[in-house]
């Protein structure tokens, strides 16, 4: 596949107006996903000293923002992503100022906890706000180009943020690593609340006027979290388990390089994926990348030296933006506009609560059984999630797409628009 054939689909992504400044402004306003966790760890480590105390802190906020943020998803469904997007990151620009301002001045430890929850409670997903802008403005194989997209827009928040806190919290101090994540993400978050060209319509209440359920009650949006949650914790299994493998092989800055041929390997396949029209229906391909997910992530067992986990690691990476993309696309095909960032970021957040959990199970596991057999706990995981998928494959595989009204066109109304060039698919 020539590399013209690869990029020109995102070329011509980004003929839709508006389109470059909300995804750019969603980059600048989801870097700080990385930065925060690491960054609580490099400031509580380096005003105590105790490791544990830090990952506590980290946890915390990871947790407030796995719980909260489909509030706040929630919330913009219903009263528009501008307005919530202010009030949410001007919340997260203060108490993370608190935060910091508590850990350095000696506050009471159960201040920072607080702080740290509510810095984390404070901070909306904004890769599913930004899904939801493109889902609003491009056709069906336009938005599985899109999301491909911002697939890989996370991972190179994953490449670029741990280095970045990192840097500054060694080079300067621990404070100025968290405070410049919470700054980016200030900053990213208001101008994306600026941008109201594509901003969704809001929907107060369903058609009929009833009281509107949460996303969480849609079957496909549950099954999909669910899988998710596997799927999250070998992320997490991963990022412990290869740490402690490089240090135990004596070469513990391998463990950046590996992780990022991890990520690399998604970041290629994510591209790909975006271009490339797989045979069958959305949920067909969802179970299908599910269970490529869970095959790749058996070679992790083939691992016995520094070269092997590198190698294996590009190999399994191939598998996972094909299960993110495939996973949002059917979501996003069978909830209803008046729901959508809710439900995208139901699944991120079974994603953020797998990796807590599979980072907690794979330390164990590292304690218990050491680095290297330690792996089973990632391949297992992404057993798990592909056995889940096939487990849901007959509900994913009745459900139908809701019926959702549309503007009649020349109506003065904004119709969802389709990707130039491109030629309107059909759903699952």
């Amino acid at each position: 596949m020539s590399p013209r054939t690869v990029f020109s689909p995102y070329v011509r992504l980004f003929a839709v107006p508006g389109s470059s400044a909300f995804s750019f402004a969603g980059w600048l306003a989801r870097l700080p996903m990385p930065i925060l966790g690491l960054g609580a760890v490099l400031l509580v480590e380096g005003e105590t000293g105790s490791y544990g105390l830090a990952g506590a802190v980290a946890g915390t906020l990871a947790l407030m923002a796995s719980l909260v943020s489909p509030q706040w998803a929630r919330a913009m469904d219903r009263r528009g992503q501008g307005v919530v997007l202010q009030l949410a990151f001007t919340a997260y620009l203060v108490f993370g100022v608190a935060f910091v301002a508590a850990v350095v001045l000696g506050a009471p430890q159960w201040s920072w906890f607080v702080l740290a929850g509510l810095t984390g409670g404070s901070g909306p997903n904004v890769g599913s706000v930004v899904r939801a802008r493109w889902a609003d403005a491009l056709d069906a194989d336009g938005r599985q180009t899109a999301f491909a997209f911002e697939s890989v827009v996370d991972e190179v928040v994953f490449v670029v943020g741990p280095p970045l806190v990192t840097l500054l919290a060694t080079l300067i101090n621990p404070p100025v690593g968290f405070l410049t994540g919470v700054v980016i993400g200030f900053c990213g978050g208001m101008w994306l609340s600026r941008l109201r060209e594509r901003e969704p319509a809001p929907n107060p209440a369903e058609s009929d006027g009833r009281r509107r359920r949460s996303a969480l009650g849609n079957a496909t949006v549950l099954l999909v979290a669910t899988a998710y949650l596997a799927v999250g914790a070998v992320f997490g299994a991963m990022d412990v388990v290869v740490v402690a493998y490089a240090e135990a092989e004596g070469a513990p800055a391998t463990a950046g390089l590996a992780l990022a041929v991890y990520a690399g390997g998604s970041l290629v396949a994510g591209l790909v994926y975006g271009v490339v029209r797989l045979p069958g229906g959305l949920a067909a391909r969802f179970v299908g990348c599910a269970v490529f997910f869970a095959v790749a992530a058996q070679l992790l067992f083939a691992v016995d030296s520094l070269v092997s986990l590198v190698a294996v690691g590009f190999l399994a990476g191939l598998a996972i933006a094909p299960v993110l993309v495939s996973g949002m696309s059917l979501v996003e095909s069978r909830v209803s506009r008046s729901a959508l960032t809710e439900a995208l970021t139901w699944v991120v957040t079974g994603l953020t609560l797998g990796v807590t959990g599979g980072s907690a199970l794979a330390g164990a596991a590292v304690d218990a059984w050491g680095a290297e057999t330690a792996f089973a706990v990632p391949a297992l995981s992404a057993a798990l999630a592909g056995l889940l998928a096939l487990a849901g494959a007959p509900v994913l595989l009745r459900a139908g797409r809701p019926v959702v009204a549309e503007p009649v066109a020349g109506s003065g109304e904004r119709t969802a628009g389709s990707l130039p060039g491109r030629p309107s698919a059909g759903e699952s």
